[in-house]
């Protein structure tokens, strides 16, 4: 039985137009790769080729902190200041586990870029595009699927952004 977060992570590749091919080769692991180089070990690719998805609270200047998605290669950090500055945040800092599982209805490690019960302003590291494909989250820690730079930014509606 499919995880039902892989199904809605299946469902909104779909819907955002993924390439079927890519969408088919979603896989489940054995194990939890909740970290990119665990993601590339088991893949055997390189860990820039690794999407991760991180889920960050941005700070506006007044009201409550919004959800930003940043998907990052897996070969560098977020630089938190150049986000806010790209997003016009007073701060923008790491979500604790009850906003991520709020926001994207799934838990660290395993966040997908689609699949969310809302959409979430979404930030694609420009490093990604670097590489023929990349890997990301399947909606639960253990599932990944291969996509390409220019189909997170069409399946997410995200922005192209320098983020490290």
């Amino acid at each position: 039985m499919t995880h039902a977060n892989v199904r809605l992570v299946v469902d909104a590749l779909r819907r955002g137009g993924a390439d079927p091919t890519r969408i088919d080769r979603m896989r489940v692991l054995p194990d939890a790769v909740a970290t990119a180089a665990a993601a590339a070990a088991a893949l055997g690719v390189e860990v820039g080729q690794i999407a991760n998805s991180l889920l960050f609270a941005v700070v506006p200047e007044t009201g409550e902190p919004e959800p930003l998605l940043v998907l990052t290669s897996g070969a560098h950090r977020v630089d938190t200041g150049k986000v806010a500055a790209l997003v016009g945040a007073r701060e923008v800092k790491r979500a604790k586990p009850e906003f991520v599982r709020a926001a994207t209805g799934q838990v660290i490690g395993g966040v997908a870029p689609v699949g969310h019960p809302a959409p979430v302003r979404t930030l694609v590291d420009r490093a990604l595009e670097a590489y023929d494909e990349v890997w990301a989250a399947g909606g639960i820690p253990h599932a990944v699927f291969p996509t390409t730079f220019a189909e997170l930014v069409a399946v997410t509606g995200g922005e192209p952004a320098d983020v490290a």
